[in-house]
This record gives structure tokens, C-alpha cells and sequence, in this order.
């Protein structure tokens, strides 16, 4: 009995864990992998609760100007110039440079601070909890330093 319980805490571990990392790469690929897409800077005319519009300045000459979205962060008010790669075929962009980065893969943070308690309780892995714990906390605190 206690394989098949150690077996779901892993499994519902690992389920939290792909879960992070699948909702982080929809924004985060990119910032990563932003070499070849369309680069510039929105200026933020206003915000909503979930998302922020603005004027988008691309480094392009050849590209033309025209209002973006992006998705809000605590950062994000009226009037603030953030740089920004534009997701291709859509008006949406996303925060390059550190912040982006790091603002790209909170879920990822959270679902790391989640699974800690399972891989410490219920794998009885406590070192590797703490060090999960640990570095989804410190992606957190990071971004919000970063923003």
C-alpha cells in the first residue's frame, strides 16, 4: 500500500510541476527564444485588471505602430515604457529583458512552492523539498524585485 501512495504523491508532484512549466512556456518561449521576432517598446495607456494597452514602438523602421496588449504585472501603470517582442501573428506582447523572463515563469515558481509539501511529505524527500521550495520562492521574490 505504501508504493501505491508514494506513487500518486509522485504523480500528482510531477502533475503540478509539467503543469508550471507548460503555462510559463506559452509567454516565456518568447523571451527566450525572441532572436528573429519583432522587437519595441510599448508605452502603457491603460490597464485593465488582467491585462495593459499601449502605443508599440517597434525597433523597425519597416514595421508599423500599433496598439499591443500585454499581460498586467504589479509594474505596470500609466505612462511606463517597457520593452517588449511582439507573440508573432497576434497584437499581444510580452515583456522582454530579466523582468520578462522572470515574470514569464512564475507559474512555473508556484507550482514548484506547491509540490514541496508532497515531495517532503509524501515522498519523504525533505532535502529535495526544501530545495524545491526554495528556489520557487526565490524565482518569486525575484521577479517581483526585478518588476
Amino acid at each position: 500500500m505504501t508504493h501505491v501512495r508514494t506513487a500518486a504523491m509522485a504523480l500528482v508532484a510531477l502533475l503540478l510541476l509539467v503543469a508550471g512549466a507548460w503555462a510559463s512556456w506559452d509567454s516565456a518561449q518568447h523571451v527566450l527564444l525572441a532572436k528573429g521576432r519583432e522587437h519595441g517598446t510599448l508605452t502603457v495607456t491603460g490597464c485593465t485588471e488582467k491585462t495593459c494597452t499601449g502605443r508599440y514602438d517597434p525597433e523597425d523602421a519597416a514595421s508599423t505602430r500599433r496598439t499591443l496588449t500585454i499581460e498586467r504585472s504589479v509594474a505596470a501603470e500609466k505612462g511606463l515604457t517597457i520593452p517588449v517582442v511582439v507573440k508573432p501573428g497576434t497584437d499581444e506582447g510580452v515583456r522582454t529583458g530579466w523582468g520578462g523572463g522572470l515574470h514569464a515563469w512564475l507559474p512555473l515558481g508556484g507550482a514548484l512552492l506547491l509540490a514541496a509539501p508532497l515531495v517532503g511529505g509524501g515522498l519523504r524527500l525533505p532535502r529535495t523539498a526544501w530545495s524545491a521550495a526554495g528556489a520557487g520562492g526565490a524565482l518569486l521574490v525575484a521577479a517581483f524585485l526585478a518588476l
